[in-house]
């Protein structure tokens, strides 16, 4: 193996550890929502607030992160995104001692700045590293880490922060007396701060050691070279909106990062509901759900060797849609069956959209393309408080339409795409 090889595919394996870093942070985010709702005794539409605050950061920092990685490097946003990853997880101590629910928003807020710089730089850095042909199955086998990610976020939290929670409910803490309640919240508190201060040593840790390794630039990264300029970022922002294929699949992506947040959302309440279980138990539901979507992401990205992305996406969505309606009607066990199915249907989504959306994009627009498809993240911040909305007031099953709305939407995207792409071979 020559050094040029072995140095690339340690700079694949760095770059391809970030999406299980992100991986961590959005899962535990999703448990958040059970903990504080227990800690603060808070309704389902005061809790979503929690992802208001993380998926609104990456609406507000994918382009900044597009437009700091253009005049830099992919090394750069890396680090910076690493950085403030770190420095979000660190702001959860002075939010525990404070006991402040608006300051854990606000440490919630930069670590996921952080996350949105690290996926607006790693996805397309993985498209870049290596033969535009297999770009959209070289980036679904980066997002193989994601769900690794996501289940050690999600046992993270299952032993750390949900198993620390006293078991009394709203009701009972009310009838506290005050230092009784204070010291429980504080022991609970302290538990969540503890859990995500160790992440971002461990963060500060791998920031270190990127900075340390040589990466690669990327071949075809910015499709200009030393004597071409660079197109202004007007320019390409006029060429993305013209290409129909990105536009709807920044939409279709809008309504996938909802409907994917507001199923893992509500996982652990549904769950809870269902079976009558507290959260430490009701956790196992959302483990299982995210080792379906693990299994099914290897066992889609096999599949993508013989079959179209697109007609997988196709086939996924609409399982996915059906599986949907199951959870609506149906009760206990079975119920939590079908939420498990969902999970793994997901699992090909965004990386097969983000793929079909940048495969007629220019190089040279890779990046600003890239930034769009993160904003479209901001999905998760709209859709979860709605099907949080419906949650307190129809009952948290007949919230699961929400998600069924947002898989319509992408079945629409597929249909759309099959038909351009048959159109497009009839006329050669």
């Amino acid at each position: 193996m020559s050094h040029g090889k072995a140095s690339s595919r340690v700079a694949f394996a760095l770059v391809a550890s970030l999406f299980l870093c992100w991986g961590v942070a959005n899962n535990m985010n999703d448990t958040l929502l059970a903990a504080f709702r227990r800690i603060m005794s808070m309704s389902d539409l005061q809790t979503s607030l929690v992802q208001f605050a993380f998926y609104g950061a990456y609406f507000c920092f994918a382009i900044p992160a597009a437009i700091f990685i253009r005049r830099f490097s992919y090394k750069a946003g890396i680090l910076l995104g690493l950085a403030l990853y770190a420095a979000g997880c660190m702001l959860f101590y002075p939010a525990g001692i404070a006991s402040s629910y608006p300051f854990f928003l606000i440490a919630i807020y930069v670590m996921a700045s952080g996350c949105s710089i690290l996926e607006t730089t790693a996805n397309p850095y993985i498209m870049a590293m290596g033969d535009p042909r297999t770009a959209t199955r070289r980036l679904n086998l980066a997002q193989t880490l994601n769900p690794v990610g996501a289940i050690c976020g999600i046992l993270l939290s299952r032993h750390f922060i949900l198993a620390q929670l006293h078991s009394a409910d709203a009701a009972q803490r009310s009838g506290m007396d005050a230092d009784a309640l204070i010291a429980i919240q504080h022991q609970e508190l302290s538990a969540v701060s503890g859990t995500y201060m160790a992440i971002g040593c461990i963060l500060i840790a791998l920031m270190v050691t990127v900075a340390l390794i040589r990466m690669p630039a990327g071949s075809g990264s910015d499709g200009s070279d030393a004597t071409t300029p660079r197109p202004s970022a007007r320019e390409t922002t006029r060429r993305l909106w013209r290409n129909t294929h990105y536009r709807y699949g920044v939409v279709a992506q809008f309504f996938y990062v909802g409907v994917q947040t507001g199923v893992w959302s509500f996982t652990i309440r549904l769950a809870m509901h269902q079976l009558g279980i507290l959260e430490k138990d009701a956790s196992i539901a959302f483990l299982y759900s995210i080792l379906a979507f693990m299994l099914f992401r290897f066992i889609f990205t096999w599949l993508m060797a013989y079959i179209k992305p697109l007609r997988l996406l196709y086939a996924a969505s609409l399982m996915a849609l059906l599986f949907t309606l199951a959870v609506i009607f149906t009760s206990g066990w079975v119920c939590i069956g079908f939420l498990i199915a969902i999970s793994a249907c997901m699992s090909l989504m965004f990386p097969t959209i983000y793929g079909i959306a940048l495969e007629d994009v220019a190089p040279a627009d890779t990046k600003l393309g890239a930034s769009g498809l993160i904003m479209a993240i901001l999905g998760g911040a709209l859709i979860t408080p709605l099907q949080a909305f419906i949650s307190d007031r129809a009952g948290i099953s007949a919230s699961f339409a929400i998600p069924a709305l947002c898989f319509a939407v992408i079945l629409i995207y597929c249909s759309y795409i099959s038909k351009t792409e048959h159109a497009r071979h009839h006329d050669i």
